[in-house]
This record gives structure tokens, sequence and C-alpha cells, in this order.
């Protein structure tokens, strides 16, 4: 069993990329995975200073920014989970402001505990109404993720493929 976690950076609650996290994670539990999801456009992430305060926390703290919002509550799943999915719309070319937010304060784990210590397995949920060749701005972020060690699981790319993605969830033991 594998903890995954869910970043859903979509503005509508119920709209494309809502089908597809559904659909991952009812594959991903069929299968006994454990899966949290946050939809991050109801939570107050700010975004990140670049204070370098995370780097003065005492190693391993459990909240490493400064910032007092809730973050909080993703670094506590972050610090428990083997998969971290990404799941967002593409808006203007890339992921949405709400999910680079709450990635960008990620860094203040790896500042506190180092980068070795943050891999993770990784996924990717992007939804778009034109085909993903014609938007590799927001695959090239998430290829990003493979050259610092994470290791990509797999991506669904396009609107409507929620049998893509519920085998996705079901291929992660």
């Amino acid at each position: 069993m594998k903890k995954i976690l869910i970043l859903n950076g979509a503005g509508k609650k119920n709209g494309n990329t809502a089908a597809l996290v559904k659909a991952f994670a009812e594959g991903a539990v069929s299968v006994g995975n454990k899966v949290t999801e946050f939809y991050l456009q109801t939570m107050t992430i700010h975004g990140c200073l670049d204070c370098q305060g995370c780097g003065r926390k005492p190693k391993g703290y459990p909240h490493p920014c400064v910032q007092k919002d809730d973050m909080n509550e993703i670094y506590e799943a972050f610090a428990d989970c083997d998969v971290l999915v990404f799941a967002s719309p593409v808006y203007w070319f890339t992921i949405t402001g709400t999910l680079k937010t709450a990635v960008d304060r990620l860094y203040a784990v790896q500042r506190n505990l180092g980068l070795e210590a943050c891999k993770k397995e990784t996924v990717l949920l992007l939804t778009s109404g034109a085909p993903a060749e014609l938007n590799p701005q927001p695959i090239e972020w998430y290829n990003l993720f493979a050259q610092i060690g994470w290791k990509s699981l797999g991506t669904v790319l396009g609107t409507g493929k929620t049998d893509e993605a519920r085998k996705l969830g079901e291929s992660i033991k």
C-alpha cells in the first residue's frame, strides 16, 4: 500500500480535472492505496517569500516555513506520502498559479531536510482544451522533477481520459 497525496490546482471543483482526480483516486484505492486530496482553490496558501527561514528551523521541523497558513496541512501529508500527484488544467499554457504556489512552498521542506529526503514518486494529471503537444510547458515543468531524482509513475494528458486515469491509479502498488 502506498500513501498518495493529490494536489488539485483546478479552479472548478467539479470540472474536467476533478473527473480525472476522482477516477485516479478510485483506481488507487481499489488496489489498497490510501489517497489524500487537497483542493487548493479553497485553501489559503501564500507565495514563497524566499526569506530562507526554512533553513534556520530545526532539521525535520514539521512546519518548515515561517508563514502560518494552510500549507502546514500539506507539509504533514507530504512528509507521510509516497506518491505526489500534480493535478491541473492548463491555464495560459501551464499549470494553474494555485498549484504552482503550493509546489513553490514545498521548497521549505527541501531546504529544511535536504533534497535527498524529499524525493517522491510522482504523477501528472493534466486537462486542456487543446492537444498536449500544443501545451508543452506544463509537461516540461513536470519533467524537471525527474532531474532532481523524483520518479514519474505516469501522466494522463487530456480532458475526458478518466479510464486512463483510473488505470494509472490501479497500477500504483
